[in-house]
C-alpha cells in the first residue's frame, strides 16, 4: 500500500527528535488500532506539538505513534495507510502518557492477546493513560476500565456498556477523568482532552497558545455535553415535547419559567418538569441555559454587539448574568471568548 504523506513527514520529524540531545521530556504514545481514525491520532498530536513549539526553553513532549498490530503500516478508516513509528512489540522506552486512538467498525475488531498484555502493562506503568473515541473499547478489553467511570463516542456507548458491564459508562460528557485514566468522546473531543492534559502539565497560557494555533476553543469543559441543545431537540423527535423543543430556540428572550412552559405544553408544572427531565435528560432550567449560551456564543463570535446587547438578545437579564453563566459553564468570560473567537469589531 502507498504510505501516507503526512505520516511519513511525522516519522521524519520523530526520527530527528530521537537524535536530539537528551532533555527532561515526557514521552507520549498515541496507539493506532486499525482501521484507525486519522483525526483521533493527529488531533492530539497537533496539540502536543504546538505546546512544544510554544515553549521558549524547548520541547517537553516526545511523541510516538505506535501500531497496535504486527506491522508499522496501519490501515485508516479512509482506506489509506498510516506509517507509525514502531509497532507495540518494538517499543521499549518509558511512557508518561498513553492514548489509544479511535477506529471504525468496533464490533469487527479483534485484539491480539499480546497487544492487550502490552497495553495493560504500559498503562499500568505510565503516569496517565486514556483514549479518544472508540479507543475506550480497547482499554475496556484490556480490563483497564473495570470499576472506572468512562465515556466514548455516543454512537458506541451502548456497546461499551453492554460488552463491558464492569465499566460505568457516561454517554454525555466530552471527556471523563477517573484517577489517572482519561476517556473522551468522538473525534474533536480528543483535541479537548489533549488541551486539558497540556494545561494540567504546563499551565493555562501554554494550552491557550496551542488552542489559538489550532483555532479551537480553550477549552470545552470535560462535563460539557457531546450534543448541542438544539441537536438534542432533533434527537427527541418522538417526544411529546417535540413541538415545544422546536419552538424554544427561536424564543429564548421570552419568559421560559417552568410554569410558563408547562402552560404551553398543557401540563401541570410538576408533571411537565418530570417529563422534561425524563425525555431530554436535563432539567428545563439547564436546557434553557444551554440554548441561551449557544446563542450567546454565536453572537459573540460573529456580531458586533456589546455584552449587554448579547445578554438581552439571548434571554439573560444582564451582562453580569451572562458573564457568570459563561464562567460557570465554559470556564472563560465572554470577553476572553471574544478575544479568541470573535470575528467582528464591537461598536
Amino acid at each position: 500500500m502507498k504510505k501516507s504523506k503526512h505520516a511519513s513527514l511525522f516519522t521524519k520529524h520523530s526520527d530527528e527528535r530521537d537524535r536530539s540531545p537528551v532533555r527532561s521530556t515526557r514521552r507520549v504514545l498515541i496507539v493506532a488500532v486499525p482501521p484507525v481514525r486519522t483525526l483521533d491520532v493527529f488531533g492530539p498530536l497537533e496539540v502536543f506539538g504546538d505546546a512544544n513549539r510554544s515553549r521558549s526553553d524547548g520541547p517537553i513532549y516526545e511523541i510516538n505513534i505506535i501500531s497496535g498490530g504486527m506491522d508499522r503500516d496501519v490501515l485508516t478508516h479512509l482506506g489509506t495507510t498510516l506509517r507509525t513509528d514502531r509497532t507495540f512489540r518494538e517499543y521499549r522506552g518509558p511512557v508518561d502518557t498513553l492514548l489509544v486512538a479511535g477506529f471504525d467498525g468496533v464490533s469487527k475488531v479483534r485484539y491480539e492477546s499480546k497487544f492487550l498484555s502490552w497495553l495493560k502493562d504500559r498503562c499500568g506503568s505510565s503516569r496517565r493513560f486514556g483514549s479518544v473515541c472508540t479507543g475506550a473499547l480497547v482499554l475496556a478489553e484490556a480490563g483497564l476500565l473495570d470499576g472506572r467511570r468512562a465515556t466514548t463516542h455516543w454512537n458506541w456507548c451502548e456497546e461499551l456498556a453492554r460488552d463491558y458491564p464492569r465499566v460505568t459508562v457516561d454517554p454525555t460528557p466530552i471527556y471523563v477523568r477517573d484517577g489517572n485514566c482519561y476517556t473522551s468522546a468522538g473525534v474533536t473531543a480528543g483535541i479537548d482532552l489533549a488541551l486539558a492534559l497540556v494545561e494540567e502539565d504546563l499551565g493555562r497560557s501554554v494550552a491557550l497558545k496551542a488552542a489559538q494555533m489550532m483555532v479551537v476553543f480553550l477549552r470545552r469543559p470535560g462535563g460539557q455535553s457531546q450534543f448541542s441543545a438544539t441537536l438534542m431537540a432533533q434527537i427527541s423527535a418522538k417526544s411529546p415535547l417535540n413541538d415545544l423543543l422546536a419552538w424554544l430556540p427561536d424564543n429564548i428572550r421570552r419568559d421560559l419559567s417552568v410554569k410558563s412552559l408547562a402552560q404551553r405544553a398543557a401540563m401541570s408544572p410538576r408533571n411537565f418538569a418530570r417529563l422534561f427531565q425524563q425525555e431530554v435528560g436535563r432539567t428545563p432550567a439547564r436546557y434553557i441555559e444551554d440554548l441561551r449560551l449557544e446563542a450567546a456564543r454565536r453572537q459573540i463570535e460573529s456580531a458586533a454587539m456589546s455584552f449587554e446587547e448579547v445578554a438581552v438578545s439571548c434571554g439573560f437579564t444582564s451582562a453580569e448574568i451572562l458573564r457568570r453563566a459563561f464562567e460557570r459553564r465554559l470556564g472563560v468570560s465572554p470577553r476572553q471568548y471574544r478575544a479568541s473567537f470573535g470575528r467582528a469589531r464591537v461598536r
